[in-house]
């Protein structure tokens, strides 16, 4: 294509290119936040103090969901120390503020195989989010370019069977308080759409999900969890989601899918 020119792009290693430091990395991050690949997050603190165990690196929020994100960068490999104050910051985090949700993020130029499966097995406990990065000298300038790899996706939703045993049973008010009261209003509105199918089904709220009993008799081919400004809806049924688009909702993050299953992120629509 004439007037397009192929720039070469020669990777790096920052941990050992002496120019650059952890703190270089959060000054990039937190001017442009989105570089991350996870939405258009907002900075709420840098280097902030947990007493007795360090700084964490970066606070992120997203303005919309308010969902907050305990962010640690590491040069070079992850190592022991790594995972564990990321876990411990994200602990700290969510204890100190429970009216948000919250993640863990690593960070680093090299996630490696055996602590990759070590973060894999805190994944469905712990929400971790592992990020690589990357780093690229640019053809005749002294500028580096920046990429990040979301290698690891947290993954929020504890799997519902059908078999499951022992259920704790609360109360609508339990849902409103953890998620809101408009949320839970979202569950009301879906029930209804479901209603004009059989108009025997009515939520059942347990400790972990907001879901369904027919005649008395839980049936959860849909379940619910309500978060602050959004409702996580796992259906199993894919022939409803063109009915669900027609109710005026807008879903607009399917966060899973499986062989006949959908997870989604419902809000509401405008």
């Amino acid at each position: 294509m004439v007037g397009v020119r192929l720039i070469n792009l020669k990777k790096t290693s920052l941990k050992r290119n002496p120019r650059i430091n952890e703190k270089w990395i959060q000054e990039q991050i937190s001017s442009d936040p989105s570089i991350l690949g996870l939405g258009d997050l907002i900075l709420k603190d840098i280097e902030r103090n947990h007493r007795g165990a360090g700084r964490l690196d970066l606070l992120l929020q997203d303005p919309d969901s308010l969902k907050r994100y305990e962010v640690e960068i590491q040069l070079g490999k992850t190592d022991e120390s790594h995972i564990i104050r990321t876990i411990e910051y994200w602990d700290n985090e969510r204890k100190k503020y429970p009216q948000y949700d919250h993640c863990a993020v690593i960070i680093a130029e090299d996630i490696t195989s055996r602590f990759f499966n070590v973060i894999q097995l805190f994944n469905g406990n712990i929400p971790i989010i592992a990020i690589q990065m990357n780093a690229y000298e640019v053809e005749n300038t002294a500028g580096i370019a920046l990429t990040f790899t979301k290698i690891l996706d947290e993954f929020e939703l504890d799997l519902i069977d059908e078999d499951e045993e022992v259920t704790e049973v609360v109360d609508r008010y339990y849902w409103e308080n953890k998620g809101s009261k408009e949320t839970v209003e979202l569950a009301d509105r879906l029930l209804h759409l479901i209603k004009e199918i059989d108009p025997t089904f009515e939520l059942k709220y347990n400790k972990y999900y907001i879901g369904l009993t027919k005649d008395g008799l839980a049936d959860i081919f849909v379940s619910f969890k309500a978060r602050k400004s959004y409702l996580i809806m796992r259906l199993k049924l894919e022939d409803i989601q063109n009915d669900l688009l027609e109710s005026g909702l807008d879903l607009n993050t399917v966060l899973m899918k499986m062989d006949k299953e959908y997870h989604f992120r419902l809000v509401l629509a405008g």
